[in-house]
């Protein structure tokens, strides 16, 4: 990989979450904040407005102002880009556009979820959205929230667009992930927290991180060993993060348990989600808290002081405006 690829995104990215208050709204403060400990310890890139960040519910308004707020606090130390897009194509090529005069330095368009369209489809509104803006794109290719993969043949046509450069993975098929690599120029990053080193050792860019969240020390860490060709360090920096990785992403959608775990550290002031979204029920939280107890050391945190808190994460909020597609 050559040194422009990597300074397009970098290579440790975030998926950040959005904080908010225990009423539902932007915690704009705590978001600063959050920004700047997840660039101050490593990230190369945030990407705001994504699932993670609860695209689903923010209005428009909101992703703009996050785009607005991450460049400041970034300062030029790391990347921003919008995540998440909409289903709809033009309400897409609108917020995109939007995002990048509000200063994104990239787009991330997932597959279009609920429509199910034929791959004809989706490759038309990666197109439309690519053709739309001037800003580097990563496709997401999630089908377990999106209902449709991102066939191998529409990746390979899309990715002959030039604004087309990257793809997010978190499909977990490993023989597509070294046929793109070898049939296109794309740059490849990890969307499911618990293959991280193993895209990487087949070749992957990168990450683009849930768990990140609490632990961007590590994942530099683990992105330096590889850099280094360290397969031993990066493969002990994946198994320290184990048991977090199975916190944050198996027990509750990754969100809920990342404010969970990221409110119990101090590190955000409330662990508050946006209806549909609620916080862990008793024996959900049992097992993230159970599966914390197996953390014994991670670079950059100390969970000695981890005080979860069930009675600020339960239920889920209704924010006084509603996310809207216009």
């Amino acid at each position: 990989m050559s040194e422009k690829d990597k300074d397009l995104f970098g290579q440790m990215l975030v998926a950040l979450v959005t904080p908010m208050t225990p009423e539902g709204e932007v915690d704009w403060d705590a978001t600063e904040r959050h920004l700047d400990y997840v660039i101050s310890n490593g990230a190369d890139g945030v990407v705001v407005t994504g699932t993670t960040g609860e695209t689903s519910t923010l209005t428009d308004a909101e992703k703009l102002q996050l785009v607005r707020i991450g460049k400041q606090v970034a300062s030029g130390r790391a990347k921003i880009i919008t995540g998440g897009g909409s289903n709809e194509t033009a309400h897409a090529i609108q917020l995109y556009k939007a995002s990048e005069a509000a200063g994104a330095d990239g787009v991330m368009i997932v597959t279009p979820y609920y429509n199910k369209p034929t791959q004809a489809g989706v490759l038309t509104h990666f197109r439309m959205i690519a053709d739309s803006t001037d800003l580097p794109v990563i496709l997401y290719d999630i089908p377990g929230r999106t209902g449709i993969p991102i066939a191998l043949e529409t990746i390979l046509r899309a990715a002959k667009h030039p604004n087309i450069v990257a793809v997010k993975d978190a499909k977990g098929d490993f023989a597509q992930v070294s046929r793109v690599l070898n049939d296109t120029d794309l740059l490849y990053f990890s969307g499911d927290d618990s293959n991280v080193l193993a895209h990487l050792a087949i070749g992957a860019t990168g990450l683009i991180g849930v768990t990140a969240n609490i632990a961007p020390h590590a994942y530099r860490e683990m992105i330096d060993a590889t850099n280094r060709n360290d397969f031993h360090s990066a493969l002990t920096v994946h198994n320290q993060l184990e048991p977090l990785v199975r916190a944050a992403m198996t027990h509750v959608p990754g969100t809920v348990a990342a404010k969970y775990i990221l409110h119990g550290l101090g590190l955000i002031d409330s662990p508050r989600v946006r209806l549909p979204l609620v916080g862990p029920e008793e024996a959900e939280a049992a097992r993230i808290e159970s599966d914390i107890d197996k953390v014994i050391s991670v670079p950059g945190l100390n969970f000695t002081n981890f005080r979860p808190d069930r009675n600020a994460a339960a239920g889920g909020a209704l924010p006084k405006v509603a996310g809207t597609t216009r």
